[in-house]
């Protein structure tokens, strides 16, 4: 069986997600973690002198999934980790040699490689619409061309789980979610999906690579295996209490499930702490279950199902007396949206190469791909606690009533200032998703419940440039109203 490739690490914690504001750049090099693009137009940018121009590339989204009304940021933390690791050993660059990929003057470049410009990115938990500009990278070209996929992997993976979380905490309410996706995905997305569940809400992970990395609350006792390893349902629930103690939850649907409540009591007391139902009808079964428990005195004991559950199913389940659900395969997989679409584009670049050489802006006008020229600052609107729009600008004096800046550092001239414990990120999230309108919540198809305008001085420059190219962006949403900028 071949082995893992080294430069394809897994989760390395760094003390950022437990509170403490100093990293590692132990592991890896994750500079590998890329596409063979990027180094190529380092390599042709370095040929002709245009790689030392300045430049600002912009991670955003032209939409939303299909019929989803808001997004969650989600990976900040683990761009941070990546990049302190992103640099070029001399096996890494050896191996760009040997394919031909980079020449010696390409490669004597990358040796002395680290990323030393700016980052500003939306606080990860934030909440996100078409056009945010959650991350801005701002550096020469050469270093930040060449952080394109290492960020949009890391942020489209992390953001759809978020987002796909964030539906199914808003369905539960009060009751908790357990992550236990581990076994439908790739092992390190697993680490992944767990933190960016965590972020969105989720009470515990069954992942203990996870729990160890990022310091997760983690949860877990037994599967059917365990229960058919014995000879009766009786001697397997006496094993499990024996090890675990009465405050375990046995699982219930092996067999006949009334059956099993009736010995999981009897073995454990009415102290058992709670039962799990990963079959059937889990409505029925849930309020069956639960009469079931308290005609036996067990009125303390919880209630965990489990077995395809999505935010639909959730919200189905509100009626019925569940305490506690397990979400695995839909939450890994985005619940029908792996990924967040999220793209990485140079808006602006300077016309030379020199410290004060002045910016201007670029976009693409490729028909149903445009894009908006321009570095951004961001801001969100509310009125009365309630957000109503999400303000573009193009220039940082721009203010906006009733408005809250979005944009954070997250690097600072090479140096990494945007750490922050991932509880910090969880509260946020709640925080953000509070002040959507309701219809945020609703689980029906339907438009970004906020509205993306760009300020009146972005829609003079773009249609200056291109009036046909401004109708072409307001047809995909982007328009030029002035929102409340000023």
């Amino acid at each position: 069986m071949d082995a893992a490739p080294e430069a394809f690490p897994p989760a390395v914690p760094t003390g950022s997600e437990t509170g403490s504001d100093t990293g590692s750049d132990t592991g890896p090099t994750t500079a590998l973690l890329t596409d063979q693009y990027e180094l190529t137009m380092l390599r042709a940018a370095l040929a002709d002198g245009t790689a030392h121009r300045r430049a600002v590339f912009e991670v955003f989204a032209r939409r939303l999934p299909h019929g989803r009304r808001y997004g969650v940021v989600a990976g900040n933390g683990r761009l941070l980790d990546a990049l302190e690791r992103f640099s070029f050993d001399e096996e890494t660059v050896a191996f760009l040699r040997g394919r031909g990929i980079v020449d010696v003057t390409t490669a004597d470049w990358l040796r002395d490689y680290r990323f030393r410009g700016n980052i500003w990115g939306y606080a990860e938990g934030e909440c996100y619409f078409p056009g945010s500009p959650i991350l801005v990278v701002e550096g020469t070209f050469a270093e930040a061309v060449l952080l394109e996929t290492l960020a949009l992997s890391i942020y489209n993976h992390d953001s759809a789980i978020a987002s796909a979380a964030s539906r199914m905490t808003a369905a539960a309410g009060s009751r908790p979610i357990v992550e236990m996706g581990s076994r439908r995905t790739h092992e390190y997305a697993a680490v992944a999906s767990a933190r960016a569940a965590y972020v969105a809400g989720f009470a515990s992970t069954s992942n203990l690579a996870a729990g160890r990395c990022y310091d997760l609350p983690t949860a877990g006792t037994s599967a059917h295996a365990f229960t058919l390893l014995h000879d009766s349902e009786e001697e397997a629930f006496a094993a499990q209490v024996a090890a675990l103690g009465a405050d375990t939850t046995l699982l219930v649907d092996t067999y006949d499930v009334r059956e099993a409540v009736r010995t999981a009591v009897e073995v454990a007391g009415p102290g058992l702490g709670a039962v799990r139902i990963d079959s059937g009808d889990l409505a029925v079964l849930a309020h069956d279950v639960r009469a079931e428990l308290d005609a036996l005195g067990a009125t303390g004991t919880r209630i965990l199902v489990s077995g395809d559950l999505d935010e639909y199913a959730i919200a189905g389940l509100a009626a019925a007396p569940v305490d506690i659900y397990g979400v695995g395969t839909a939450l890994v997989v985005g619940s029908g949206y792996p990924t967040a679409e999220l793209i990485y584009k140079l808006v602006a670049r300077s016309e030379g190469t020199e410290a004060d050489s002045p910016m201007e802006g670029v976009a693409k006008l490729s028909t149903g791909k445009p894009t908006h020229k321009g570095r951004k600052w961001a801001h969100r609107r509310l009125e009365d606690g309630t957000a109503v729009a999400e303000v573009v600008c193009t220039h940082p004096e721009c203010t906006v009533d009733g408005g809250r800046q979005l944009l954070v550092p997250l690097v600072t001239d090479g140096k990494i200032v945007g750490r922050e414990p991932i509880a910090a990120a969880r509260e946020r999230h709640l925080r953000s998703r509070a002040e959507l309108p309701p219809t945020a919540l609703k689980l029906s198809r339907g438009e970004p419940v906020l509205p993306t305008t760009y300020d009146e001085h972005a829609a003079r420059h773009e249609r200056s440039a291109n009036t046909e190219h401004t109708g072409q962006l307001e047809q995909t949403g982007h328009t030029g109203r002035e929102g409340g900028a000023r």
